[in-house]
């Protein structure tokens, strides 16, 4: 299990808000829709039980311009 292992939609979206993203809208499915009003990153998040995968949250983290170590930080 690497860094990113065991987060849940409720733990990343805590960590993404610290970071100034709000809900901006409702995509297909259960996805979401968040946007930093301050550096204009639009970033999508799938609302799935469970942990999310870690390549996901990966991939969450280089639309959202968040690196690694800034977000286990948070």
């Amino acid at each position: 299990m690497g860094r990113l292992a065991g987060f849940c939609y409720r733990e990343i979206i805590k960590r993404l808000k610290i970071f100034g993203f709000r809900f901006d809208r409702q995509a297909s499915g259960s996805h979401e829709i968040w946007f930093n009003s301050k550096t204009g990153c639009y970033t999508t998040i799938a609302n799935h039980p469970g942990d999310m995968p870690e390549g996901t949250l990966r991939a969450i983290l280089k639309q959202a311009d968040i690196s690694v170590n800034e977000f286990l930080n948070a």
